[in-house]
């Protein structure tokens, strides 16, 4: 029987966090302290230990943690209810939209891009992601649980999430929702997989158009290149963790809103010791939600990106007590709290990109969200 999310948690803890899959749902429920750490580094860093002190086999680690590692983190620890199938629930009222917001406006995007182009121009980065948000207000609270079943409905290949930022029991906490198309890394055991994406373009409802699309995709140069930047981060990354590391060529993946162009990345660890946190410390943030070099577009996201990304763009996944674990990168996310509902999206810049065209793949980007919560 698939999971029904639709019911809070016991004894006011606020609604389960969850991070569900095509095939498994977990669910975490009741009180949910965090992983000691305070940092979202030091929290990956604390992982480990924090499991070893807790003696029910069914404990795990579950959550967030920012964009910026250095950044407070959300992880927390605590029993795992397992279910197989998809997330399920019932279809829910969507609240009605009051008030929109974006931040920043379209035209202020596209002046951020110009900026970003003429950085990477100057030598300063080769690729820099920026984002930006679109924020509704309701007449009515939002439901992280309705919100997280009808985004597993929409993008069933997707990961559905929904973790607290702030303490689950409070009225007012903050919550991640979303549904994520990026696999950062699974460990089971020695092996390792990544599916890291980069290089996209908005999908169309004529057939015809968007198989133009997706073979246009295919052959360009600009996003090859963009995601060739991700790719070679990525295994370089992980090389000094494992004895071989395979990486073939790229290839489509779509979504409703976007096509992708993505890597399925295989990997054998050298050492057994090595866990999911262990990788995600290493690998995060990539080229996917940063840019590269990291130093350089890091620098560019802090001097021109008018927005504050929080756990956006940051890893959210699980970890067991014998290491295995799964994350995937916030993307396709919004920040939930009372009837405010914050939705991202990001581009990745590199030479050759157009401002225009970058504001209308974060528009779609921001489309499975908001599709999902007003209809």
């Amino acid at each position: 029987m698939p999971e029904r999310p639709t019911a809070p948690g016991p004894d006011g803890a606020g609604p389960p966090s969850v991070f569900a899959g095509a095939k498994e749902v977990l669910r975490q429920t009741g009180p949910r302290p965090l992983v000691p750490g305070g940092s979202g580094l030091a929290q990956l860093k604390a992982v480990v230990s924090t499991l070893e002190r807790d003696e029910d086999p069914d404990t795990i680690v579950l959550g967030a943690v920012p964009f910026d590692l250095a950044q407070p983190g959300a992880l927390r620890v605590g029993p795992a209810e397992r279910s197989q199938g998809p997330l399920r629930g019932a279809p829910g009222r969507r609240p009605t939209v009051a008030s929109s917001r974006p931040v920043p406006p379209p035209q202020v995007y596209a002046e951020e891009v110009r900026v970003a182009l003429e950085r990477i121009g100057a030598g300063e980065a080769e690729k820099v992601v920026l984002a930006r948000s679109l924020e509704l207000t309701g007449l009515e609270e939002w439901s992280v649980p309705d919100l997280a079943a009808r985004l597993a409905g929409r993008n069933p290949a997707a990961t559905a999430l929904a973790v607290p930022v702030d303490d689950p029991a409070r009225a007012d906490a903050r919550w991640l929702v979303g549904a994520s198309p990026e696999l950062l890394l699974r460990r089971r055991g020695p092996s390792v997989l990544l599916r890291p994406l980069a290089g996209s373009i908005p999908r169309s409802p004529e057939p015809t158009e968007d198989l133009r699309r997706a073979e246009a995709l295919m052959g360009s140069e600009k996003d090859r290149r963009e995601h060739a930047y991700v790719v070679e981060a990525v295994v370089e990354g992980l090389k000094p963790f494992c004895r071989t590391v395979s990486a073939p060529e790229p290839e489509l993946l779509a979504t409703p809103a976007v096509w992708h162009l993505a890597t399925r990345v295989t990997a054998l660890l050298t050492d057994r010791s090595t866990t999911s946190v262990d990788l995600v410390a290493a690998l995060h943030p990539t080229p996917a939600v940063g840019g590269t070099p990291r130093a350089g577009a890091l620098a560019v996201i802090r001097d021109v990106e008018q927005l504050e990304r929080g756990l956006y763009a940051g890893a959210v996944g699980w970890q067991d007590g014998d290491g295995d674990g799964e994350w995937v990168v916030a993307v396709r996310c919004a920040e939930v709290r009372g009837r405010s509902l914050r939705i991202f999206g990001g581009a990745g810049i590199v030479a050759g990109s157009v401002p225009s065209a970058e504001v209308a793949e974060t528009a779609a980007k921001m489309r499975t969200v908001l599709d999902a919560a007003v209809g």
